[in-house]
């Protein structure tokens, strides 16, 4: 970059060029952001590069996302890249030569009941002895679960966030940049209250303690990275052995979210709640940007395909009865 211009004000003129315009950019923009932090720490000096764009779109998910992921995240610097090049002519622009085509959303693992409570028995056995490790795991995990949090949102809530005595969490400025309200079932309050309580014998809280924290040395009482909970995931995941029944490469911590949602659905269909009436109020509860995206687990997830069957049933059976 010209050592005249920084790249992160060239990030906030282009956002805010493109706002004047009328885009809102949340995500884009808070993406952004983070690409020109990485390329200041980084070192990098000149035009920007393939090869240093695809070094950043690879870290997706503190290095755990997939291909699709990193590919999503190359492709959002190609407008970025674009208009910089009016003042860097040297600047590389994305396709899709690195990462392929973005394809389509894929079914997620949707977890059994016995493999969350196999999962939040080992996570709770985490070491070493006397650590407060496998309580902060098991609850992490655990409030995903029965939530449908993002990993991110969860390991952002600071101890204000969670208040016990309403049984509601708060989700700040989530991946849409928006923030919502979250209720909890009173077995999710029980076991924060307990969390809480063993976490405040290890370190002294206050509101701003983050809820999930780091365990040892000297990160004890600092939060809990997503790097190490991606990596202690991984670790019980291969000493649980589950068959992966989704369509990428292994049950991901991500496919707890995903479970919580079709486990939804699935409960409302046995109740004979209208699921159209419902699907705004998951859609908030998730914090989909969308209410489309909340429908697409009717159509791309397995276990749910059985209800639009039944659904175009009720649909063609008065036609059929007209035709007697």
């Amino acid at each position: 970059m010209s050592a005249r211009v920084s790249l992160q004000a060239r990030v906030q003129q282009y956002l805010a060029e493109r706002r004047h315009l009328g885009f809102e950019l949340h995500s884009r923009g808070q993406a952004l952001a983070r690409f020109a932090r990485y390329v200041t720490e980084a070192g990098h000096r000149g035009p920007l590069t393939l090869d240093l764009m695809a070094a950043w779109a690879r870290q997706a998910k503190a290095g755990h996302g997939d291909r699709a992921t990193a590919a999503r995240r190359f492709r959002l610097l190609r407008p970025f890249t674009r208009w910089l090049r009016q003042f860097e002519p040297a600047t590389e622009v994305p396709d899709e030569a690195v990462f392929g085509p973005i394809p389509g959303r894929v079914a997620p693992h949707i977890y059994r009941d016995e493999e969350i409570t196999q999962l939040l028995d080992v996570a709770a056995r985490v070491g070493p002895p006397g650590s407060l490790r496998g309580a902060v795991m098991a609850t992490l995990f655990g409030l995903i679960a029965c939530t449908g949090l993002r990993i991110s949102e969860a390991l952002s809530l600071l101890d204000a966030d969670v208040d016990l005595n309403c049984g509601v969490l708060t989700i700040r400025q989530s991946k849409f940049g928006k923030s919502r309200l979250v209720p909890l079932h009173p077995s999710a309050v029980q076991t924060l209250a307990r969390y809480r309580a063993q976490r405040t014998r290890h370190v002294p809280t206050t509101p701003e303690t983050p809820f999930f924290i780091a365990t040892r040395g000297r990160r004890l009482g600092q939060p809990l990275g997503e790097h190490q909970a991606h990596r202690i995931f991984e670790q019980l995941r291969k000493q649980l052995g589950w068959v992966n029944r989704g369509g990428h490469g292994a049950p991901r911590i991500h496919d707890l979210r995903h479970s919580f949602a079709v486990r939804r659905l699935l409960l409302w269909h046995e109740q004979g709640a209208d699921l159209d009436q419902r699907m705004l109020a998951l859609s908030t509860y998730l914090g989909h940007a969308k209410v489309s995206n909340t429908y697409w687990y009717l159509t791309g997830v397995p276990e749910l395909m059985s209800l639009i069957g039944e659904r175009f049933e009720r649909f063609a059976d008065p036609w059929e009865d007209g035709d007697e």
